[in-house]
């Protein structure tokens, strides 16, 4: 939590600057924002980070020039867990992802109540403060989905993944259906694989693989809260090769879309 309070002091201090630029109280920005005085108070003092809500209403109020904007993907970053934060920097600049994920449905392509359902079950037990900042964290990732420039994106997802009933049916089904949503869109590929696939690459864990704006390949890999950068590139072409015999060993797209579609309708 160290590094959030951090980066919400940083810009709550320029809230504040703002706000007494534009000759505001504390309560009149609340109003006009349509936020609580307690909420501006504080992000002001650094005790809560902002969410994008908040720094899009502050904006045009404070005329702020795009200075809030620009700082509240630093914001949004340092709510997310700290082993994952210096992957989710290189995540900004990627032109491409590649992952695979064997038990849990991609971070990338969770819908709220499975992000709360997971972060719930946390062992040790998380506060619901923490909670909310990684639940907020984990969605605004999501706008790499959706992003300009288009990000090429690949998922293959252990059919495990998909039958685990995270949260309880509804929630599954919500999320079966949410897939099936994400995965029609233009730059992304979702696929499937069976349970009964046998021997494949993936049976030694999930892995990522990443390239950047400058071409460099990247890849990461995430076990029990410990998140390792891998840039040696003999490792990251053996990602490339394992993610390539995934991809052929997978449910093509339409194949996966159908398992989906069913395990929706019986979730």
């Amino acid at each position: 939590m160290r590094t959030t309070r951090r980066s919400g002091r940083g810009y709550g201090k320029l809230v504040k600057f703002f706000r007494k630029k534009a000759g505001l109280t504390q309560q009149e920005l609340a109003h006009a924002t349509s936020y609580s005085y307690e909420l501006v108070a504080s992000i002001e003092q650094g005790r809560r980070p902002a969410k994008a809500a908040f720094t899009e209403a502050a904006e045009p109020v404070l005329g702020a020039g795009g200075v809030l904007a620009e700082l509240q993907s630093e914001v949004d970053r340092a709510k997310l867990p700290k082993f994952f934060q210096d992957f989710a920097l290189i995540e900004t600049e990627a032109v491409s992802r590649f992952a695979y994920d064997p038990l849990l449905v991609p971070g990338l392509l969770q819908t709220e109540d499975y992000v709360k359902a997971l972060f719930s079950s946390h062992c040790p037990p998380l506060d619901e403060e923490t909670i909310e900042l990684h639940t907020d964290a984990r969605l605004n990732r999501q706008k790499m989905l959706t992003k300009t420039p288009i990000v090429q994106l690949s998922f293959v997802v252990g059919e495990t993944a998909l039958t685990n009933p995270m949260g309880g049916k509804e929630v599954m089904r919500g999320q079966l259906e949410h897939l099936l949503m994400v995965g029609a869109l233009r730059n992304v590929e979702l696929q499937v694989m069976p349970a009964s696939a046998g021997y494949h690459p993936g049976l030694n864990g999930a892995f990522v693989l990443l390239q950047t704006l400058e071409h460099q390949h990247v890849g990461y890999i995430e076990t029990q809260e410990v998140g390792v950068v891998i840039s040696d590139p003999a490792k990251v072409s053996a990602f490339g090769l394992r993610y390539g015999k995934l991809r052929s060993q997978a449910l093509n797209v339409g194949e996966s879309a159908s398992l989906m579609k069913r395990l929706a309708g019986a979730a």
